[in-house]
Parts: C-alpha cells; sequence; structure tokens
C-alpha cells in the first residue's frame, strides 16, 4: 500500500513472528514424545531451532525497534478520532452515574442511551457529521440530572487505565 511507511519492514517483522510461532510448535511437539529423557531426538531441536530462533526473535525485535524509532504521532488526528469516538466510550459511565445517582432505572437508561447512540453514530457513518451524541444527551430532560457532570464523566484521562505508567515503566 503506496500510503504506508515502514510495510517492507512490519512485513518482515510479522513474517519472523510466524515464524517464531511455528518453531515453538516444533519444541512442544518434540517434549511432547521425549518426556525428558535426553535421547538424540531433540538434537535438531536444541542445534538448529533454537538458535534459529533466537536470531529470529533478535530479527524481529530489531526491526520493530527500527520502526518504533520512526513513528511520528500526529496529535491533531488524535484529537479527531478522540472527539468521534470518546462519546460512544463514555456512555457505560453515563449509564453508571445516572444509576447511582438513583435517578434512572437502568433498563430503561440503556434503550436511551442506545437510541441516542444509534443517532449520533448514523449521522457520523451515513452523513459524515461529526459526533453529536453529548449534544443529545444534553438536550434530553432525562439526562438533567447529570448535564452538569458530563464533562467530567468525558474525560479522557478515565479511560486510559495504567497507560502511562506502562510506558514509563515498559520503555
Amino acid at each position: 500500500m503506496p500510503y504506508k511507511r515502514n510495510p517492507i519492514r512490519s512485513e518482515r517483522a510479522c513474517a519472523l513472528a510466524r515464524y517464531l510461532m511455528h518453531a515453538s510448535a516444533s519444541c512442544t511437539a518434540t517434549g511432547a514424545v521425549q518426556w525428558l529423557e535426553r535421547s538424540l531426538d531433540d538434537s535438531a531441536v536444541r542445534r538448529i531451532v533454537l538458535s534459529e530462533a533466537c536470531l529470529a526473535a533478535d530479527g524481529c525485535l530489531s526491526l520493530l525497534q527500527n520502526v518504533a524509532e520512526g513513528l511520528t504521532v500526529y496529535p491533531k488526528v488524535m484529537e479527531a478520532n478522540l472527539a468521534a469516538e470518546l462519546p460512544f466510550l463514555a456512555v457505560e459511565q453515563v449509564l453508571v452515574t445516572m444509576v447511582s445517582k438513583g435517578a434512572a432505572n437502568r433498563q430503561e437508561c440503556h434503550e436511551r442511551i442506545r437510541q441516542h447512540s444509534q443517532a449520533a453514530a448514523a449521522e457520523v457513518k451515513l452523513k459524515g457529521r461529526p459526533n453529536d451524541l453529548v449534544e443529545r444527551l444534553k438536550s434530553d430532560p432525562y439526562f438533567a440530572p447529570i448535564h452538569d457532570m458530563l464533562g467530567e464523566l468525558l474525560d479522557p484521562r478515565k479511560f486510559i487505565g495504567r497507560a502511562v505508567e506502562q510506558v514509563c515503566t515498559d520503555l
């Protein structure tokens, strides 16, 4: 695909990963019949498969490191995707908040959110318009008990879990 930035390196990494999955099957099959008896029928696995698997893993990691080092982040694209998808991700929080405040019956609230979500999704998918789910919830008197909380419920930081911590510790 001409629009892809690293197709050859990414495809090579994928091919090496597939090879590694296959190599583990060879080791498993050998172990299944040998039962760790230390006979010579595992010598090919020990001499060939294990060493080639290590080389393949090293090559795969080198390719992925090269791809990751050239990674470009496009904040405006991320913001557009977030604006388009976050309201759909937040509907569960809206439902839970409405029910926990005693402001709604769970089934009725679920149905209202579903109707608004489906209508908003149709606007996005069929007409190419921006996601208006939040405006729909704000204009519905049923959701009045949480209108002042919608900004907090739509805070993107509430949906990333431990991602920041994992990036800091793992990278």
